[in-house]
């Protein structure tokens, strides 16, 4: 695996000119030489990476996920995170375009961006959830990363790392809309999703895993749906106003109503079905959702 601490590594090593600035650096994706070798190269960045890219008989692989780069997407690669590599059929040419801008955390320091870049959902989203921006919002986009580029060639003077952060906090800005735009545009799919996670949490419930493994975790139901744990959460977001756990608890409810008015289960019997240890949490959980104990509850409906 190959870990890159600064720009100037990566650089080197992607046999690209050195960086005109140590810590932000915006790269032509047609100006990249060739990958000969088809065997993935694995890596993780020490920095930010964002990029727009149409990549054609190049295969990149995010986590466990990989992701076809022949239409035109926006990707955001946090610090840390590793990534791969590597030609698809060193028969086929390699076509691609776009832009990179890679950004040390270093270069943010002192700037409020410091403190707000982590707060932006896709940070944590795997490639395969990129953005895929029309036409009209890539120029928006494009024009930004020109700006940035041009403060880099330009004479750094005082003004010139405010003017960058504005920048990139444009871009960010933009970015975050442009994903809600995403989420609304796509509500059919986004709707399926939803439907095949409602699936998922009731069958969970409807087998012995509950008692066994307890609640299932945004991280396992993320897995199950080949999306992101970040990812879903602002996809359930967007569609129900509850984030995934929240989702988790309303569809225990449901089942614990279920169960308390269909059964003879005592409560105690049913906290521990659901996959309580404790009676007290079900029923302190069951009371904050309905403003009743589960007993009070059953009760209710025996009058």
């Amino acid at each position: 695996m190959k870990h890159f601490k600064t720009l100037t590594e990566f650089h080197e090593f992607r046999q690209l000119p050195k960086p005109l600035h140590p810590l932000i650096s915006v790269v032509d994706v047609s100006a990249v030489p060739q990958i000969d070798d088809e065997t993935p190269v694995a890596m993780v960045l020490d920095f930010y990476s964002i990029s727009i890219k149409r990549m054609k008989n190049v295969r990149v692989k995010y986590g466990q996920h990989p992701f076809d780069f022949n239409e035109g997407i926006l990707s955001f690669i946090a610090p840390n995170q590793i990534f791969s590599v590597a030609l698809t059929d060193k028969a086929e040419p390699v076509e691609r375009t776009g832009w990179v801008i890679n950004i040390h955390p270093d270069f943010l320091w002192n700037t409020s961006l410091a403190k707000t870049i982590k707060t932006y959902d896709f940070w944590d989203y795997s490639i395969n959830e990129a953005l895929f921006l029309s036409p009209k919002e890539e120029s928006i986009i494009n024009q930004i990363v020109q700006n940035i580029v041009q403060e880099c060639e330009a004479n750094i003077d005082k003004f010139s790392k405010h003017i960058i952060i504005s920048q990139i906090e444009s871009l960010l800005g933009y970015s975050d809309r442009f994903y809600h735009r995403q989420f609304i545009t796509r509500e059919k799919a986004n709707h399926q999703l939803l439907d095949r996670l409602d699936k998922l949490v009731t069958d969970y419930f409807n087998s012995n895993n509950l008692v066994h493994k307890g609640l299932p975790t945004v991280a396992y139901l993320a897995e199950e749906l080949n999306l992101s744990p970040k990812y879903l959460t602002t996809l359930v977001k967007m569609l129900t106003g509850q984030n995934t756990q929240q989702f988790i608890h309303e569809k225990l409810i449901a089942k614990a109503k279920e169960m308390l008015t269909t059964t003879e289960m005592s409560v105690s019997e049913i906290a521990y079905e659901l996959g309580f240890e404790h009676l007290q949490s079900f029923s302190k959980l069951f009371k904050m959702k309905n403003n009743i104990s589960p007993l009070e509850f059953r009760q209710s409906f025996n009058l």
